[in-house]
């Protein structure tokens, strides 16, 4: 896995791509078409009433971000031609057959040109609604292996899932693949057609009581938590994503597949330029609100380590076992993560935090610095349960009942209270499994490619970084990540 093989591997070939209104994506899109610009032709799938919407969708949510701001500068006033010559919009959606793809002419030429397919697209909110996060996650999953069975050229079918589809929490999570016949919690058998038909008869029953949108989104939510918690996962995110990878290796036939993994995702190190991001990653909510002052504690194990890895570096690796296993008619798994490499702790990041906005506040609304406070983790579920009872619920109760006697004044310190109170359980609801997640991913099959770039080929090492031992933790969030969520994210 030379820097050669790798823009080889990607010249006169043309490439379908899902999810590039999303983060990673974007980033993988860009790096494709710098490196090589001589790709034949590039199909971005994008919601869209038709073609001219998704073209549309392309120039504003796609090639209009600043992640294509150093490829704009290198094509000069030839960027839109370049652009046009090399990139397709299709209105298209993964949720349904043939990826939605309505003209049967646009079908067939894909059919008969795209030699890889990367499967970008995913539904990344933990407690999303189970119809939606089921149809994305898991059967759009299906869907692409249908559609790739019909490209006559397919070198391979790239699947970007999340390492956090492992129900475990503590030791070394091996890059193995789902059954779709395995035994998980409580002796279940996971069934896909009975999740479907749950979903189904539950919007029914839902429609029939003529439930509000708002009723009926709940319930969804709901639904989407309780089946993943019944099977051992975490939240509806990671259930779903394990279910897409069964599928996979249900349909696949002999498809050459590659499946990565990667851990929480944050801005980009290197490339195209260090600190780009957009929207919010797994941390960093709660690296704004410490910010901000909304959060002064957290329930988290301050020593397990926090697997994070900049988004340049999963393209990389992405890049990299595409051009490894190409015609290859096999299935492989990458852990994409820092765990085992560079280990960096829930304190650290922390430290980090407070460090940067000591220096650089957060403005309040009245235009003052707001003061930041290091914010301290709380290791064990019941000593945060017993903190949130003295520091919030019981004051609250008194609160209450003092604004039930009239005491007036009081009414904003209860509304504040109050307020804090929910968002700290909101994060804990979603994040505990991350904050008490104390395994490492083994980053083996990743660590051989690493090994392969620097006997082969230096620039590979540094065109291609795939070793996190190179990023130093303390620059990188002080320095790089946090100023991009400032510049990027934050409103």
């Amino acid at each position: 896995m030379d820097f050669g093989s790798i823009v080889k591997s990607l010249l006169d070939k043309s490439i379908l791509i899902t999810g590039t209104s999303g983060f990673l994506a974007k980033i993988f899109m860009e790096k494709v078409l710098r490196y090589q610009p001589n790709v034949k032709k590039l199909f971005i799938l994008l919601r869209a009433e038709d073609d001219t919407f998704a073209a549309q969708r392309l120039q504003n949510e796609v090639l209009g971000k600043e992640v294509f701001k150093v490829l704009k500068e290198e094509h000069g006033t030839c960027f839109n031609s370049f652009i046009s010559n090399k990139v397709t919009a299709v209105a298209g959606d993964i949720s349904f057959e043939n990826l939605g793809i309505k003209y049967s002419t646009l079908k067939e030429e894909m059919w008969e040109e795209i030699n890889f397919i990367f499967n970008v697209a995913g539904n990344t909110t933990f407690d999303e609604r189970y119809d939606v996060a089921l149809s994305i996650n898991a059967l759009g999953v299906e869907h692409i292996c249908m559609f790739a069975k019909k490209c006559t050229k397919l070198e391979l079918l790239f699947h970007v899932s999340t390492a956090y589809v492992t129900r475990e929490k503590e030791g070394i999570i091996l890059e193995k693949r789902f059954e779709m016949d395995e035994i998980f919690a409580g002796n279940h058998r996971l069934d896909v057609a009975v999740e479907k038909k749950l979903v189904q008869e539950r919007l029914k029953e839902l429609q029939e009581e003529k439930a509000t949108n708002e009723a009926i989104k709940l319930a969804m939510q709901e639904l989407g938590l309780q089946r993943a918690r019944s099977f051992g996962w975490a939240n509806t995110y990671v259930f779903t994503k394990a279910i897409g990878e069964m599928l996979i290796g249900h349909f696949r036939g002999d498809l050459p597949v590659v499946i990565l993994r990667p851990t929480i995702i944050t801005s980009t190190y290197k490339e195209p330029f260090p600190g780009w991001i957009e929207g919010f990653r797994t941390i960093d909510s709660l690296i704004v609100n410490i910010g901000k002052g909304k959060l002064t504690h957290f329930l988290a194990d301050p020593e397990a380590p926090l697997d994070v890895v900049p988004g340049d570096m999963v393209v990389n690796a992405m890049l990299g076992s595409m051009a490894t296993h190409c015609c290859q008619r096999s299935e492989f798994i990458y852990h994409v993560g820092t765990s085992t490499s560079n280990p960096l702790k829930n304190n650290d990041v922390v430290d980090y935090t407070y460090q940067y906005f000591s220096k650089n506040p957060c403005l309040g609304r009245d235009g003052m610095a707001i003061k930041v406070t290091r914010a301290s983790l709380i290791p064990t579920k019941s000593s945060f349960n017993n903190l949130m009872t003295l520091r919030y619920k019981l004051p609250i109760q008194v609160l209450r009942i003092m604004n039930a006697l009239s005491f007036q004044t009081l009414e904003n310190q209860y509304r504040n209270l109050n307020r804090k109170y929910n968002l700290l359980i909101r994060f804990v609801e979603l994040y505990e499994h991350f904050a008490l997640f104390k395994a490492r991913f083994d980053d083996s099959n990743l660590d051989k490619l690493r090994v392969m770039g620097i006997k082969d080929d230096n620039i590979t090492s540094m065109k291609f970084y795939l070793d996190p031992k190179c990023i130093n933790w303390e620059d990188y969030f002080v320095n790089i990540h946090i100023p991009g969520l400032v510049q990027h994210s934050i409103k």
